[in-house]
């Protein structure tokens, strides 16, 4: 997706600027912005998880599918995927197509089979809706990439920890119908 998205800027723009990535007099400003933006994002999906049961379901699914994986593993995963989205979609796709292209592409990227991935598909378009407003405001990738970064981060991390604990609750179980 990050090659696709520089291949796209490349062919358009002719050159690559680093201003697309930092603005390097201000790029504690943009810091600030992501970690806000990943914040609140967070605090949305905290929520979400304690109103709607279709969360929960979706958090179960998505920690069986990503199974169980380190702390360095999630935060790789956090860092490649923060980065490689947003410069396609907010440094590729919505430096030609517009904002709200990119929040829709963003969130059909985000997608699956059922009702609880339709949750996942909407709190993606929320947070392309975000992520794309730091991009439009700052016109750097700076603060998208540092929020996608936090929120990957941290609910990786909260998946692996619900996919081991699955993984021991089934292995529990199966050693109880072993002894009967």
């Amino acid at each position: 997706m990050a090659l696709a998205g520089i291949l796209w800027i490349g062919v358009r723009q002719g050159v690559i600027p680093l201003t697309l990535f930092i603005d390097p007099e201000r790029w504690w400003l943009d810091l600030g912005l992501g970690l806000g933006a990943g914040l609140l994002l967070l605090g949305v999906w905290w929520v979400a998880e304690r109103v709607f049961p279709l969360a929960r379901e979706l958090e179960t699914r998505l920690a069986n599918v990503l199974g169980p994986i380190t702390v360095s593993e999630a935060i790789g995963l956090a860092l490649l995927s923060g980065f490689a989205e947003e410069l396609f979609f907010r440094g590729a796709v919505q430096g030609t197509l517009g904002w709200a292209a990119a929040t829709v592409l963003f969130g059909l990227l985000h997608s699956g089979p059922g009702r609880a991935f339709r949750l996942w598909t909407a709190f993606a378009l929320l947070a392309g809706l975000v992520l794309g407003g730091v991009m439009a405001w700052r016109g750097n990738l700076l603060g998208p990439v540092v929020g996608h970064f936090l929120v990957n981060g941290v609910n990786l991390r909260r998946l692996a920890v619900r996919a081991g604990d699955s993984a021991r609750l089934r292995e529990g179980e199966a050693q109880s119908e072993k002894e009967i």
